[in-house]
């Protein structure tokens, strides 16, 4: 069963408001020895969105994925879909979502009002595409020229 959590961090007045606290900015790595090694590697761009695999020690190879983020821009807030493939505590998760807006939105310098994040866990299950269903739909029916 997937888990759905949104979580939403404003800016107002150099302040972050989490969860109607307001936090002071920091500019600080995630530092929870779960997440020490956290890299991003994007996997699609577009003019207002972009992809990352969140990755942790080994990298794709080893199948130290943590999870996506999926990063949607429009004129005033920045929509981001996070999917982790574990569960992560509370304080784990503000901090991993800190260092996606320290690392990916502010870097993109575009103006925002808002950050938006849905965060849902789940598991990777398979990759699909249009080859994919055309593999699909001509098996059985042989080869013509």
């Amino acid at each position: 069963m997937t888990q759905a959590v949104s979580l939403l961090l404003s800016v107002v007045e150099g302040k972050r408001k989490f969860r109607g606290k307001e936090k002071p900015q920091r500019r600080t790595a995630v530092s929870t020895s779960m997440l020490e090694d956290i890299r991003f590697e994007r996997h699609f761009r577009t003019p207002y969105s972009e992809g990352y695999y969140i990755m942790e020690d080994g990298g794709l190879q080893n199948n130290g994925r943590l999870g996506t983020i999926d990063i949607h821009f429009t004129t005033t807030v920045v929509h981001g879909t996070l999917i982790l493939e574990r569960e992560l505590e509370e304080a784990e998760l503000t901090k991993l979502i800190e260092q996606i807006d320290e690392d990916i939105v502010l870097s993109a310098d575009m103006p925002r009002d808002d950050f938006l994040v849905s965060v849902y866990v789940g598991k990777d299950i398979g990759f699909y595409s249009d080859e994919y269903f055309a593999d699909e739909n001509n098996e059985g029916e042989g080869y013509t020229e």
